[in-house]
């Protein structure tokens, strides 16, 4: 298959009535939209709620700011410009802030306007902080979508990584394996160089971002084959989402194709407060519901995923809700606090730790580490600040 046409223009999109593009045009203004005939293709169009179409197609809720810009504070895990460094082993590259897909959902939803700018396309600050830090053993290229990069470019970049001895494991972030898997299997550059630098003892990784089971069509299952043949280990990550893949049946077959596609379910995760979100929360009880029965009708290898809220102060596993209380342990944690165990209540409509009674007890607001960084929060905060005066 040819690799996809492109389409950046809601107007230019076939399936949308002129009544649906006006009305969608307004949130494009704001926040930028992308997508490509491929996977419009999987969408069908005479089901107003088809996922495919919610992740996406626009919605007028993205226009609601309720919720914060940055609701995991990255700014405060910036050591350089375009790194973050949060937990001790693993540092984030910051290197595209285009994705393939601009998924309505996402927790960088930030990235998508045009007046935020996080990712460098410098990364030698980043780089040479990583070699100066040992303890760095893992480093995620993410953004947007590490794959949206051209094979060029990401080969300047992976390169100089495996010149540092400490770092043994590259993760790649994207969502291109099932959103343009052609960009996969017809690179064989990009193949070329994940057999290069992908060995026994130091790994690449593809973290992919699959959220339905529709997703994973022949062309992913091509890509995901062209990519473990290569040396990569693809490993899967998805939050659980309002109207998209909120239904233990949907959750169980996207267990079951990953698992037969030997793609390691890897999170679920509980979709962060962001601005323009809401449409897609769900409380943290009915998420942990629906995961636990999506988990019974699958086999051991679908019930390695982990349930987790990613947190200013660390990962934070759901390990169980139950008669009105939240049963938690910190998986990973900025200070430290690995495997600590906490019950707090759970009020019916809880969507986040924050929400959580008492949940301030157990971290700390972190401050920042880099001070020429502005976070994004700041950076709206005075745009909108300056158009009122």
């Amino acid at each position: 298959m040819a690799q996809p046409k492109y389409i950046m223009n809601i107007e230019k999109v076939p399936h949308l009535s002129d009544e649906e593009k006006q009305k969608l045009k307004k949130i494009t203004e704001k926040f930028v939209f992308r997508v490509n005939e491929y996977y419009l293709g999987l969408i069908d169009w005479a089901d107003p709620n088809d996922p495919i179409r919610k992740l996406v197609i626009p919605n007028e809720g993205e226009l609601e700011e309720y919720g914060r810009w940055d609701s995991s504070d990255e700014d405060t895990n910036y050591v350089v410009p375009g790194c973050q460094h949060k937990y001790d082993q693993t540092a984030l590259l910051i290197v595209s802030e285009v994705c393939g897909a601009y998924c309505r959902y996402c927790f960088r939803k930030r990235l998508f306007r045009n007046d935020i700018k996080e990712a460098m396309s410098d990364v030698q600050p980043g780089i040479e902080y990583i070699k100066e830090h040992p303890e760095i053993t893992n480093v995620l290229l993410t953004g947007g979508d590490s794959l949206i990069l051209a094979t060029k470019k990401l080969r300047i970049i992976i390169e100089q990584l495996r010149e540092i001895p400490h770092v043994k494991i590259i993760r790649l972030g994207s969502k291109m394996p099932v959103f343009n898997p052609m960009r996969i299997y017809e690179d064989e550059a990009l193949l070329e160089l994940i057999r290069e630098y992908s060995t026994p003892e130091q790994r690449i990784y593809v973290m992919a971002h699959i959220n339905h089971p529709v997703e994973i069509t022949p062309e992913a299952k091509r890509g995901f084959e062209a990519l473990h043949d290569a040396g990569a280990i693809v490993v899967n990550q998805t939050p659980v989402l309002r109207g998209i893949n909120d239904d233990p049946d949907v959750l169980a077959e996207l267990l079951d194709k990953l698992s037969w596609a030997g793609v390691t379910p890897y999170y679920f995760f509980i979709n962060r407060p962001v601005a323009g979100n809401n449409d897609f929360v769900l409380s943290l009880t009915e998420a942990y519901d629906i995961v636990e029965e999506a988990k019974s009708k699958t086999s051991g290898l679908g019930k390695r995923v982990r349930l987790s809220m990613s947190h200013t102060s660390g990962k934070i596993e759901i390990l169980a809700i139950d008669n009105g209380k939240a049963y938690l342990k910190y998986h990973q944690s900025r200070d430290g606090n690995y495997g600590k165990f906490m019950i707090l209540d759970c009020p019916e409509n809880a969507s986040w730790f924050d929400d959580l009674p008492g949940n301030e007890e157990h971290w700390v607001k972190p401050s920042k580490k880099f001070e020429g960084f502005q976070s994004a929060n700041e950076k709206i905060a005075n745009k909108e600040q300056a158009l009122t005066k």
